[in-house]
């Protein structure tokens, strides 16, 4: 629609119905004088675009990105390989939209997209059904934890482990305060596994928060935790990474009943930290508690198949108090861009991407595992992410090191820690076994040159041992 600006006799008019002489009156009265810039702003003249285009070069090249450097960066984002025909797909412009398609008769294209991504989901989690999308993994996360908690009533207690990733535990520590609810944050053991939570599990016990594989690259005893749940009466919800299903159990085949995922390493860039995907399935028998969109098939009045977003009694369709979620649209065309990328791949392109990622994090274990200056901690296989004690005791000064030559070497884990400047309270902190510690991710895209090379890095970097 055309821009159509004020006129001064619209101005006057609408000053008039509020009783004002002037707009300055209006400011007087809502502005403190204090706060107020008397001054014209202080910018440089305008120019160009070509003078603009190569200021804004010089700008971005400032940026360590991840194709600047070698990334090695992981924590819920990851530098996966996108083909080339996601993006073509994805920026058609039928598709370009971010936003839910609410009048179907002129948005089959989009809903049709909704109904394969849910498809795709299902069949990868091995779950009855999907939405069409939330946020992203955090927010999934919890609504994930408050549709469980809708369903259990006379059971507020949610159990988790410190090793779910700290910012899921972020989200969800300000969500549950201002509800009757209880977050148990149990302790893992010496090597990051989350088993020793079976033993808070009781009768208050609304749903259990898991993720295989953890914050730190261990895997979980998924079937065990979520048998010993249902005995209770409570919900298993699972965090999951998708690239994981390549090669490991489907969260619908060891008894989980929510399963919740960051959808970014599907076809979507890191891109400074969003927009991102969240991705949620769960039981058929869960649906009508279901959070956000959910699109179906269905015929129309010529018998001709169609779809439709369907079941919406959930949400912003009834009153407030009686909706699931506050989560009343989603991501579509980030969960376009999954759909594509997932369609591209296929099963066998799945396994094998998750096969490289497994390959290539073991022969990094192995190589750092060979320098006196560092350590792995945990035992057993790794996905695609593993935790490297800095025995010289400077991991910032370490990572920043590495970066100077072109290297996102991991993240410090120390800020996350009991005490640390990122973990506002114990409540989303790491243990304190982590401190000196960085996470580091190995996927697809990592050369074993680049392993080497990232290793060597490491390696020759000062310690504070030696200083």
């Amino acid at each position: 629609m055309s821009y159509l600006f004020h006129t001064d006799e619209d101005r006057r008019e609408m000053l008039k119905s509020i009783g004002a002489e002037s707009i300055d009156e209006i400011i007087n009265d809502q502005v403190p004088e204090a706060v107020r810039l008397k001054r014209p702003l202080n910018l440089p003249p305008a120019c160009n675009e070509l003078a603009l285009t190569a200021e804004m070069t010089r700008l971005a090249a400032r940026n360590a990105s991840a194709d600047s450097h070698v990334c090695f960066l992981g924590g819920g984002a990851y530098d996966h390989f996108i083909p080339a025909a996601v993006d073509e797909i994805a920026s058609r412009g039928e598709y370009y939209t971010s936003y839910t398609p609410y009048q179907a008769e002129v948005s089959q294209g989009n809903l049709q997209v909704m109904f394969e991504y849910e498809t795709l989901v299902t069949q990868l989690t091995g779950l009855g059904v999907s939405n069409a999308s939330l946020y992203d993994g955090g927010s999934a996360a919890t609504e994930a934890v408050l549709m469980a908690l809708s369903m259990q009533r006379g059971r507020n207690k949610v159990i988790t482990t410190d090793v779910v990733h700290p910012q899921y535990r972020d989200i969800l520590v300000a969500y549950l305060k201002n509800i009757d609810a209880e977050l148990v944050v149990v302790p893992s053991d010496e090597n990051g596994h989350s088993k020793p939570m079976i033993d808070a599990i009781d009768d208050k016990t609304a749903c259990v928060l898991i993720q295989h594989p953890n914050f730190v690259g261990q895997l979980e005893s998924v079937s065990e935790i979520a048998a010993a749940a249902k005995e209770a009466g409570a919900l298993t919800i699972q965090v999951f990474d998708p690239v994981s299903l390549g090669r490991l159990k489907r969260p619908g085949d060891m008894g989980v009943d929510i399963a919740i995922a960051e959808g970014q390493s599907l076809g979507n860039p890191l891109a400074y930290g969003g927009p991102y995907l969240g991705i949620m399935a769960c039981r058929d028998e869960l649906v009508r508690r279901l959070p956000g969109r959910i699109a179906g098939q269905t015929t129309d009045r010529r018998g001709k198949r169609c779809w439709v977003l369907t079941l919406q009694t959930r949400e912003q369709h009834i009153r407030r108090e009686k909706a699931t979620s506050n989560i009343c649209s989603n991501q579509t065309l980030l969960a376009l861009r999954a759909t594509v990328h997932l369609s591209l791949l296929g099963p066998e392109g799945l396994k094998e991407t998750a096969d490289h990622c497994i390959a290539k994090t073991a022969y990094a274990k192995e190589v750092i595992a060979k320098s006196e200056r560092f350590e792995v901690v945990g035992e057993g296989p790794s996905l695609k992410e593993f935790v490297v004690r800095d025995l010289g005791a400077d991991v910032a000064g370490l990572l920043a090191h590495a970066r100077e030559q072109g290297l996102l070497a991991g993240i410090d884990m120390t800020p996350m820690c009991v005490g640390g400047s990122e973990a506002s309270e114990p409540a989303v902190a790491l243990p304190s076994r982590y401190e000196q510690c960085f996470l580091v991710a190995v996927t697809e895209k990592r050369s074993r040159v680049e392993i080497d090379r990232w290793a060597n890095v490491l390696c020759e970097a000062p310690s504070m041992a030696t200083v």
